[in-house]
């Protein structure tokens, strides 16, 4: 191959590469699943999770580059599958929905580690405190959705822990009742916004 043959396809590329323009994408509600598991009394994990989710961010495929990552939970969504207990754990010895209904997570950029897994570090408001939080992100598919809304969507799996404690929740954490750890599980769908 030509140098000149060469030089126009390595031209071409970066012309391609630059042009790329990054996409507004939304959580699907109705696939996307915040849940969390957490000791009990060291017999078992509980698991609980969040029914009402929001959020949008901005990312670019070719160049993996994340922005304006904006992610908005009703605290008062919150499902254990025993009403007694999602009842105190909605009031002010764990969530205390009232005063705080709203749990947020914000981040600006993310680390991309290869085609399809990354991290991205923000920052969890929880209790009415904010506190920098690291995610570790895998990017399952990507493609246009094959019925329904027909949107190119990204398939996103997500996992970290947080301490209860960091966010002021030390309600049985002395005491070993309830775990200090809490382990998050993230799984989304997040379509591409309509033009």
């Amino acid at each position: 191959m030509s140098r000149s043959l060469t030089s126009l396809f390595a031209l071409t590329a970066l012309c391609t590469s630059a042009s790329a323009e990054p996409y507004r994408y939304e959580l699907d509600p109705s696939h996307t699943t915040v849940a969390f598991l957490v000791d009990h009394l060291g017999y078992a994990e509980t698991l609980g999770l969040f029914t009402d989710i929001s959020g949008s961010f901005t990312y670019d495929l070719e160049t993996q580059v994340l922005s304006d990552l904006a992610v908005e939970i009703d605290t008062a969504s919150i499902e254990t599958f025993d009403e007694a207990r999602d009842n105190h754990v909605r009031g002010a010895d764990f969530l205390d929905v009232t005063a705080f209904p709203l749990m947020t997570f914000t981040a600006d950029s993310g680390t991309p580690l290869s085609d399809t897994e990354g991290s991205v570090t923000g920052t969890l408001t929880l209790l009415g405190q904010s506190r920098p939080l690291t995610l570790d992100v895998k990017l399952n598919r990507t493609a246009k959705y094959p019925f329904g809304h027909g949107r190119f969507t990204l398939g996103i799996s997500a996992r970290t822990v947080i301490k209860r404690s960091d966010f002021g929740m030390t309600y049985a954490v002395g005491n070993g009742f309830v775990g200090d750890d809490v382990q998050v599980i993230i799984e989304t769908e997040a379509m591409r916004a309509a033009d």
